[in-house]
């Protein structure tokens, strides 16, 4: 069930099977993206970036935020949900544009949804391990993605090329979650967990949630001009691509007029408060931007 916010109301003309179908083959060539809240949005704007002629379909699952704490099983069952939904709107590919539920979930999507492309997403631990010349890694993250199994293979993976060491930042993504960002208080939940990352050597810190982008500088600022820190939205937008070439469903058309064209955004929780977040985080040329209610 869904209900528009910002939108005019459908007159009586507006429904019935040729709308039916017409939306199908606008979803067709759309490709389905969700996070938990809005940190899925540092996904989307390098997406937008790097696919310039795709449209999205964006769902913030916000009724169940944050997904960084609650149990495995229930994290599984809400990407199995919006997944069957995305699917279901005829969206063309998928991208979990969260750390948390492609540690929970993406097995059992990939299952589920055999012969649909799905990109999840994972902390760049290659890269850094590549980058660092002290031979230590931080990584910040949710208490279930670095609790993952997912998570501690991919770590075990790199362990020859660097010392990883994984830090959990439990209420970070509440902060990130309100508008305007709480920046003193962000600052203060960072400050002892950046400064035990610097004690231990680390000079290249990992981003292991999508909506730590959004507080980079901070953290950027907090480290030190000699650390690098690094983030997961450009590569998670190559894959897209790269799947959406092999498969024959990169959209070849030219781009539609303006942003706000390109994404149809929806939330499991407020939308009057998920468009305030949208704009406070991307920037105003989203003002007009119309935000779904949907309940699954």
């Amino acid at each position: 069930m869904i209900h528009p916010h910002g939108t005019t109301k459908p007159g009586p003309d507006s429904s019935g099977p040729g709308t039916a179908v017409c939306l199908l083959e606008q979803s067709m060539k759309h490709v389905g993206v969700f996070d938990s809240g809005v940190g899925g949005l540092s996904v989307l704007k390098a997406l937008l970036e790097h696919l310039p002629l795709e449209q999205f379909d964006f769902v913030a699952d916000e009724r169940y935020l944050p997904y960084g704490d609650k149990p495995q099983h229930e994290i599984t069952d809400r990407v199995l949900t919006v997944s069957n939904w995305l699917r279901n709107q005829g969206c063309k590919a998928m991208v979990m544009a969260c750390n948390t539920a492609t540690a929970a979930g993406a097995g059992q999507a990939r299952a589920v949804h055999a012969n649909w492309p799905i990109v999840g997403i994972e902390p760049a631990v290659k890269p850094a391990s590549m980058m660092t010349r002290t031979g230590v890694v931080g990584i910040l993250a949710t208490t279930n993605t670095v609790a993952s199994e997912r998570f501690k293979t991919l770590v075990e993976r790199f362990d020859p090329l660097a010392k990883v060491i994984a830090q959990p930042c439990p209420g970070l993504v509440e902060l990130i979650e309100k508008s305007p960002l709480p920046h003193a208080d962000i600052e203060a939940l960072l400050k002892p967990i950046v400064a035990g990352l610097i004690q231990k050597k680390a000079d290249v810190i990992v981003l292991g949630c999508t909506h730590y982008p959004f507080v980079a500088n901070i953290i950027s600022d907090l480290a030190g001009p000699f650390v690098a820190v690094i983030e997961t939205g450009m590569p998670v937008a190559r894959q897209l691509k790269s799947r959406l070439e092999s498969e024959g469903l990169l959209a070849d058309k030219k781009p539609v007029a303006t942003l706000l064209d390109r994404v149809r955004f929806y939330t499991t929780g407020d939308p009057v408060a998920f468009k305030n977040k949208l704009v406070n985080l991307l920037g105003n040329e989203w003002a007009g931007a119309s935000i779904h209610f949907l309940a699954i």
